[in-house]
Order: structure tokens, then C-alpha cells, then sequence
């Protein structure tokens, strides 16, 4: 009996998307074959780990980032169109992943990107792979742009959040989508009285660390995590606003051409840069899965012909 072809859809969240490792090893341990994988942002980090056979590395090297060494990675960018180049960052792939061509990897894969200037969605699907990953979490304001064969590209969590379109087009049968955002703005409302909004209710007081180091530290510090006196700084504004966009366009995407199977981890506690965080994010993830893993598994069997 044939398997249906089946594909994967990792959305964008920053530092929620450790939880696609959690997905993607409960998947691997249950037998699922995967044959496409499509990632947005920090899931197409995750997704080229796990074509590449570096999962484990991923693992390991998430699991062991520590509040300091978080911040040891992004170096500050005193001019151009960034707050960090990145440099730190793309030469810890380039370490694992130089080698690799997207055409030539052993099942299809493609990341997501956004143009800028156009707004066109932008799949990548052949070249360099750190290059594409490059492109696909670079979030406006944070990282620079990555020019690509003419195109200026930036993330893709702007356009396809969620990309099951992409594993649609793909050919796959069975989709599966990794949603990071269902549970951080899922009890949205309007507020048609402004005094009932707390003052600090989005930026609770336990966000402001103390400002330490050196004074680019903590501009830094500043700049990602807000002030002492409560307010968010101007990367934590542009990292919120870019999540309740890509909430927004998710509901509406996902609507349009749903999934055969949503795995939605509880990850709406962890904010956008607390990649310290990864062994809660990728717990979650797995036991997200493990809720579905039933129904997946005999889908996929109804599914064989």
C-alpha cells in the first residue's frame, strides 16, 4: 500500500518556534515520513535542520542558550536597515549548514519570504540554504534585509505565516500545520473604553531586567525588552505588531485552505525573544503533538492506497 505524500507547515514566533523541534522529533519517533517541509521564519530554521539529519544539533544548541548568551548573539548594528546584522547568527549556520543547496536536499523543501517594495510572497526553493534561512526570519526593524538573485527579502511571516499552501502546491496530500500564535491573541477583543485597560498589562514587570554590562548592552537591553519604567522598547513594539499581524493573516490563511491536522503548542507565555526558554517551548510542542498523533497517524493509514 502507497503512503499518501505527506507535508509539513512550520509557522513563524521567534523564540516559540523551539517548539517545532518538540513537534518534529514526536512525528520522527512515531514513524511519520515526511516528504515536504515548508517553514516560515524560525520554522524554516527548524524545518532545515530536519532535512539536514541536525535536528539533534538544533536540540542541544537551543537547550543550552542561557539569558547572556542570547544576547551574545545579537550584535548591534549602529546603522543601515537593522538593530542586529546578524553576522553572529548566519555564521553559526554557515558552520552546519554551508554545504547544502536546497535542490539537493533529500526531500523538498522551501522556505518563505517577503519582498520588499512589493509585498510579493517569495518561495525558496533552490540556492544557498543558509542564504534562504537568512532571508525567511529576517524580521523588518530587527535583522537587514538579504538580497537574493535582485530581490531584497525579508521575513515571510508577513505574507504566509502558516505555509500550507506551499506543502499544497507541493504536492502533499496530508497536511499538517504548526501554528505558534492560536493561544497568544485568541482572546482578542475590542475595548471600546480606554480606562479599562491596565497600564502595564501587556508588559508585565518581570520583562525589565535589570540593565547590565556595557552601555551597548544595555541599549540593547533597552531596545528589546523596554524599559525599567514599563515601557516596551522599540523592538518589543515592532516584534508585537509583527505577531498580531501574522495572527491575523494566519486565522485568514488557515481559513481559506486549512490543514488536515493543526498542532497548535501552548506557547502564548513565551514572548518573542526568550530563546532562553527552549526546553519549556519544545515540551510543549511535543505534547501539542502527542494530542493529535492518533488521529494523524490513522488518517495517514485511511489515507494509503
Amino acid at each position: 500500500m502507497a503512503r499518501p505524500k505527506i507535508g509539513i507547515a512550520l509557522g513563524g514566533g521567534s523564540a516559540r518556534g523551539w517548539a517545532h523541534l518538540g513537534v518534529l522529533r514526536v512525528l520522527a519517533e512515531a514513524g511519520l515520513e515526511i516528504d515536504v517541509i515548508a517553514g516560515t521564519s524560525i520554522g524554516a530554521v527548524a524545518g532545515a535542520c530536519f532535512v539536514t539529519g541536525r535536528l539533534d544539533g538544533l536540540h542541544e544548541f537551543a537547550t543550552g542558550l542561557t539569558r547572556r548568551s542570547v544576547f551574545g548573539f545579537m550584535d548591534l548594528n549602529f546603522g543601515g536597515s537593522g538593530l542586529i546584522t546578524g553576522q553572529k547568527l548566519s555564521a553559526r549556520l554557515e558552520t552546519h549548514l554551508a554545504k547544502y543547496k536546497i535542490e539537493d536536499l533529500p526531500r523538498s523543501f522551501v522556505a518563505v519570504a517577503t519582498e520588499l517594495g512589493t509585498g510579493h510572497e517569495v518561495w525558496l526553493s533552490k540556492g544557498n540554504l543558509v542564504d534562504a534561512l537568512r532571508a525567511s526570519y529576517a524580521l523588518p526593524g530587527i535583522f537587514k534585509p538579504v538580497k537574493i538573485e535582485g530581490r531584497w527579502l525579508i521575513d515571510g511571516a508577513l505574507v504566509n505565516p502558516v505555509p500550507v499552501s506551499v506543502c499544497r502546491a507541493l504536492g502533499a496530500r496530508f497536511v499538517i500545520a504548526v501554528n505558534l500564535s492560536s493561544d497568544v491573541y485568541s482572546r482578542g477583543t475590542v475595548i471600546p473604553d480606554q480606562a479599562a485597560i491596565t497600564q502595564n498589562g501587556d508588559f508585565p514587570d518581570d520583562a525589565m531586567q535589570p540593565e547590565r554590562g556595557s552601555s551597548a548592552v544595555r541599549l540593547l537591553q533597552r531596545q528589546l525588552l523596554g524599559r525599567r519604567d514599563g515601557a516596551p522598547g522599540i523592538s518589543s513594539v515592532m516584534m508585537d505588531a509583527i505577531n498580531i499581524t501574522q495572527d491575523r493573516i494566519s486565522r485568514s490563511r488557515l481559513a481559506g485552505d486549512p490543514p488536515d491536522v493543526t498542532i497548535n503548542p501552548r506557547v502564548g507565555s513565551i514572548r518573542p525573544f526568550d530563546f532562553h526558554r527552549a526546553e519549556e517551548a519544545i515540551q510543549e510542542g511535543a505534547e501539542a503533538t502527542h494530542r493529535h498523533l492518533d488521529d494523524i497517524l490513522n488518517t495517514v493509514r485511511s489515507l494509503a492506497v
